[in-house]
């Protein structure tokens, strides 16, 4: 096997400045993709690219907000002027918000979670559905929550968030399984070293959860590998 058995796929990662989001755009890059970096920070954008850059591979990288009405439809204006096609999006960009009990839930705030967690990820499989469909092969894998199934005390707001975003990414590839070649995945993370971990658990030892290294390895993995819709998988432990 090439070991660039992603060359030549375009790859969109939402949420790449940091955590999963940088860790899997440079995986991806490693494994010879064309990797697109969406996130808020022009400047840590950079950063991740560079570190593409310096392993060989390449990237581009479009800063933009989810939370702005039009920011999807801009985004995909930009990349079809440029790219006819593409082969692989990440959906990984999410926020917390605020872990409390239902009854003190802010509406303002979950007014947010639900923009970005929901309302964005439906607008980016719209909008980037005829690229995917362009594709020889066009995937999708959605970055979810333990919480979205199994839902806890306190994590009403994200937890809701998350189990809309899956139900909305289970029917768009149920939709596209037999008209196209788009498939789609979700991806359970884990306990994992990220900035929301951090948040959510301040008291936790970094170092006893993995870091978002392994998740993207078995991101790129499972792309290489190929799936069929519907799959889905919790990452536990380190990759080999």
């Amino acid at each position: 096997m090439t070991d660039k058995p992603l060359a030549d796929r375009i790859a969109l990662v939402t949420g790449a400045s940091r955590g999963i989001g940088a860790a899997t755009a440079i995986a991806l890059a490693g494994a010879g993709a064309h990797v697109i970096l969406t996130g808020r920070t022009a400047g840590a954008l950079e950063e991740v690219e560079d570190a593409i850059y310096a392993r060989g591979g390449s990237a581009t990288i479009a800063p933009v907000d989810f939370l702005e009405s039009d920011a999807v439809a801009r985004l995909a204006l930009a990349l079809s002027g440029r790219w006819d096609r593409l082969d692989i999006m990440v959906l990984n960009a999410a926020m917390l918000g605020t872990l409390g009990a239902v009854a003190t839930i802010d509406p303002k705030e979950l007014a947010r979670v639900m923009t970005l967690n929901v309302s964005a990820q439906a607008a980016l499989l719209a909008a980037f559905d005829p690229m995917l469909r362009r594709a020889p092969a066009g995937r999708v894998i959605g970055l979810t929550s333990a919480v979205a199934g199994n839902p806890r005390a306190y994590w009403g707001e994200y937890g809701a968030s998350k189990a809309a975003f899956e139900v909305l990414l289970r029917c768009y590839g149920a939709e596209v399984a037999n008209i196209s070649r788009v498939r789609t995945a979700i991806i359970d993370p884990g306990a994992t070293r990220t900035a929301m971990r951090a948040a959510a658990y301040p008291g936790e030892d970094p170092a006893s959860v993995k870091p978002p290294e392994d998740v993207a390895a078995r991101i790129t993995q499972l792309l290489i590998a190929d799936f069929e819709t519907g799959h889905f998988e919790r990452v536990e432990r380190a990759i080999a």
